[in-house]
């Protein structure tokens, strides 16, 4: 087990967390179901506020029923996709979102996801982390969406002050390379889900907590 004192920085608790989690999750399946761009952005923006086992209960009947292109939906009847969508909540303000970034998909784009964080960005109900998923997960450019899972875990490491989720995203940038960030951000979504919850850690219970901090023994607070 490695000594309290080895992880004092912030870069030697960056260099741990990236190893460690490497380890547990060679692999890092996203873990939307989706079948190209296109339905991943609508996967993206549906899992706002909601778990993604959730959408992925509702996008296979949202391909099925309505169709699985930007123009398909976008012509679609606004009730019965917010009735298909309603599981996942938000159902009215989701589904007016999803139909309009189809149509705009279609009528700026020609039916195809942009490739910029500024085109992305520009569509109903896509942000700032949904365009960093898309802009990582599909195009390949290095970005670090940060979730609330993240937001949580970087505050319970030490890696930020977790004033905002911009200072944190930042501060993450700046520990670990570029070329990880991709795979990084998924594995510690992964962790968080598993072993690092919000009910079951508080920052003393799980493994990396552990290793990284032997001695706290006060509950983390972290900053939404």
């Amino acid at each position: 087990m490695p000594k309290a004192m080895e992880f004092s920085s912030k870069q030697a608790r960056a260099d741990f967390v990236a190893r460690r989690l490497a380890e547990l999750y060679p692999e890092t399946p996203i873990p939307l179901v989706h079948h190209d761009a296109y339905s991943l952005l609508v996967a993206v923006v549906l899992s706002a506020h909601t778990t993604d086992a959730g959408v992925n209960k509702a996008t296979p009947r949202l391909w099925a029923e309505l169709g699985r292109t930007p123009a398909e939906i976008a012509s679609a009847p606004l009730d019965q996709l917010r009735a298909i969508i309603r599981p996942v909540g938000l159902s009215g303000q989701k589904s007016k979102a999803v139909r309009e970034l189809s149509r705009l998909l279609v009528e700026r784009h020609g039916g195809q996801v942009p490739g910029t964080f500024a085109e992305l960005e520009a569509l109903p109900g896509v942000g700032h982390k949904t365009a960093s998923v898309i802009m990582s997960q599909v195009f390949g450019i290095p970005a670090f969406p940060v979730d609330t899972h993240i937001h949580r875990l970087a505050q319970r490491w030490k890696l930020t002050d977790g004033r905002s989720v911009e200072r944190t995203e930042a501060d993450l940038k700046r520990l670990f390379p570029e070329a990880e960030w991709n795979k990084l951000h998924l594995r510690i979504i992964f962790y968080g889900r598993q072993h690092c919850t919000a009910r079951g850690c508080d920052g003393t219970v799980c493994e990396i907590c552990r290793t990284l901090f032997p001695e706290r023994k006060r509950p983390v607070k972290t900053r939404k």
